[in-house]
């Protein structure tokens, strides 16, 4: 997994309530640790430990134990960590290109389904669904549902179009579903 250390800093530092109140009362004055601490009725201890990790983080600076607010490190730490843009679902290479370009058209970065197009596009969103289910598997319909709720919320009709799709069968009863490239048990 890919991590980045400066955006884990961040988010931990912001993502403490009382840390954020720090930040807030920085933000209106300078302040020392004892005007932090009695200002935000916070015990010392816990004060001296948030303002270490902001200042460890960059948010703030302190000189004669008195702490500052670092405006432009904080702004310049948010737009490295959130103003980046989010690429766009890459499709796997050995799709050809038509294909390629609805998937990129139609799924989120994460492969959900951002909108459900109509045919024939929507016969290339099957096609990538149907990958989510193993060969030679049954799967009861409320398994069907969980696997297609990770690609949409709209399952039922999504189990429908496989199933009219011929991608995926299922028994009249709705009992029991599979790969349609599969001989049924």
């Amino acid at each position: 997994m890919n991590t980045n250390p400066e955006m884990l800093d961040f988010l931990k530092a912001m993502s403490d309530a009382d840390r954020l109140r720090i930040i807030g009362l920085l933000t209106q004055r300078r302040a020392s640790r004892a005007d932090i601490a009695a200002k935000l009725n916070l015990p010392l201890r816990d004060v001296v430990d948030h303002l270490a990790f902001l200042e460890f983080v960059g948010v703030l600076s302190q000189k004669d134990d008195v702490y500052e607010l670092n405006d432009s490190k904080l702004a310049d730490l948010g737009r490295a960590n959130f103003a980046k843009e989010s690429r766009g679902y890459v499709p796997a290479p050995e799709l050809d290109a038509q294909s390629k370009k609805v998937l990129k058209a139609f799924l989120n970065p994460d492969g959900s389904i951002r909108q459900i197009p109509a045919q024939p596009k929507l016969q290339v969103i099957l096609n990538y669904l149907i990958q989510a289910f193993a060969p030679n598997t049954d799967y009861t319909e409320k398994e069907v549902n969980q696997i297609l709720r990770r690609f949409n919320e709209d399952t039922a009709g999504l189990r429908r179009d496989l199933v009219d799709a011929n991608l995926l069968a299922r028994i009249s009863d709705g009992s029991r579903y599979w790969r349609v490239d599969e001989v049924p048990k």
